[in-house]
Formats: C-alpha cells, sequence, structure tokens
C-alpha cells in the first residue's frame, strides 16, 4: 500500500529542501512552507528558474527566527517581526499581498546572486505555493522516468520539489487519483490535476546547475498536457480534513 515517504518544505521559496519526520497538512497546506519568498527591485518573484544555486542556501526557523545559511559559511539569521512596505507580488498570475521584512536576508541574498534583492513574507500562508496548497508523486513515476529516459544514476526526487512524496505506488498511480478523495493518514485530500513542469526539474537539486533535460524526457514518454500548456509530473491536491501527518502513513482513496 502506498505510504507517505518524505516531506520537502522550505521557508524560503527556492532554498534547500527541509524534510521533517512529520508535517500539519491544513486547508492552506503545510503553513510554513514558502512562507518567504525573495522579489527584485522591480517587485518581481525571484526563485529557482531565475537562480537555481537559491538550493545551496538552508533555511530554517526556530522561535520567531529565520536562519539562512549560505555555501561560504556565513549565515544571515534574525527575528521576522520587523515587517516593511506592502508589495503585491505577481505569482504566476496570481496577486499575492506580501510585507517586506526588514534584517539581514536583503544583503545576504543580494550577494549572493550577484544582484539586489528583498526578502518578503506573504501575508496569507499557503500564498507562496505556485498553484495549489501542495503536491504528490510517487517514487516509482521517478524511477520509471529516469529509467526510460536513461538518466545517469538514480533520479533524485528533489528536482521536482514537490510537497508529498509516496513509497509502495504503482508508477503513474497518484494520476489515476484525479478528483479523487484520498487519505494521507488522518488527513483527506482531494487530488486537484496534474502539475505543468517548469526549468527547476532540469536543475541538480543540491547545487542548482543544469544537469539533464527532465522536460524533453517527461514529453518524449508522457506527451504534453491535454488541458493546460506544458507536460505532466506529479499531482496537485487540496486538503479537506487537516491533520498531523508522519512519515510512513498509509496514503489511499477513500473511493475504492
Amino acid at each position: 500500500m502506498p505510504a507517505v515517504a518524505r516531506f520537502n518544505v522550505t521557508p524560503v521559496k527556492g532554498t534547500a529542501l527541509l524534510h521533517p519526520p512529520a508535517a500539519a497538512l491544513t486547508a492552506v497546506g503545510v503553513p510554513e512552507n514558502r512562507r518567504f519568498f525573495l522579489v527584485d527591485t522591480d517587485g518581481l518573484l525571484y526563485s529557482g528558474p531565475r537562480h537555481g544555486p537559491l538550493v545551496r542556501v538552508r533555511a530554517t526557523v526556530e522561535d520567531g527566527s529565520l536562519s539562512c545559511a549560505f555555501p561560504d559559511g556565513s549565515v544571515a539569521a534574525a527575528p521576522t517581526d520587523a515587517l516593511g512596505a506592502e508589495l503585491l507580488v505577481d505569482f504566476y498570475g496570481r496577486p499575492v499581498p506580501t510585507r517586506e521584512v526588514a534584517g539581514p536576508w536583503a544583503a545576504a541574498f543580494s550577494s549572493y546572486v550577484g544582484q539586489e534583492l528583498r526578502l518578503v513574507r506573504a501575508e496569507q500562508d499557503g500564498d507562496g505555493a505556485d498553484v495549489l496548497p501542495l503536491t504528490i508523486v510517487s517514487g516509482a513515476s521517478v524511477e520509471d522516468l529516469g529509467r526510460r529516459g536513461a538518466y545517469p544514476g538514480t533520479l533524485d526526487s528533489r528536482r521536482f520539489r514537490i510537497t508529498i512524496e509516496l513509497d509502495g505506488a504503482e508508477p503513474y498511480e497518484e494520476d489515476s487519483w484525479d478528483g479523487r478523495e484520498v487519505a494521507v493518514g488522518d488527513a483527506v485530500i482531494r487530488v486537484a490535476g496534474q502539475i505543468p513542469r517548469c526549468v527547476v526539474t532540469t536543475q541538480d537539486p543540491t547545487t542548482g546547475t543544469h544537469d539533464w533535460n527532465t522536460l524533453k524526457q517527461i514529453a518524449t514518454l508522457r506527451g504534453p498536457m491535454q488541458d493546460r500548456s506544458g507536460v505532466p509530473f506529479g499531482m496537485y491536491a487540496v486538503v479537506l480534513r487537516s491533520a498531523t501527518v508522519p512519515l510512513g502513513a498509509t496514503v489511499a482513496p477513500l473511493d475504492v
């Protein structure tokens, strides 16, 4: 039976993924996931598609303090309660109200990427999701893509930046759950369509550098999406019943 194999979250969009032993699944997804993100001087979203090596920065939150550790060993850390100007950020056609966060992070990230950036916080938890609050994929789907696409080695599932990874499912079994209610431990989600993938999937999830033409391989093996532009890998989901879910929790459609 399918089960939760790994959670992938990060407090700052585009930075290294964290893998907690349990996650609170709520109506806004995992509330602390992507609570913060970066924008440029024009107020435009700045994340992995614009600078893959953001994944080399490890961001953590503890007791209201955000700590960002950079590859050179430097750390930018401070409480996040000093909020500044309001800013409306375009999230792929969806306007997201944010507040600038005063602290050391803007200077640190600007130095790291080589252009001026600001750190902002979404006014509402969950607004940092690209489209819908949760995403799911099975390890078998990742393995199948790597094997059939002749990836040299083991394809690292982190490149897809999916919220919930599953073990024990058949390849692309999650696609068959589209529109269905699925129990994830004590939580209940509704699977809500395929994810059109972006250039981030072509980047090594440890270094952020381009290392494989993932999009071409998905297109070759799976074809284009039927209802929107892009190539599909993984599924969106929304939460119908909230619960804290541990690793190893069983995952099963409720209408079987």
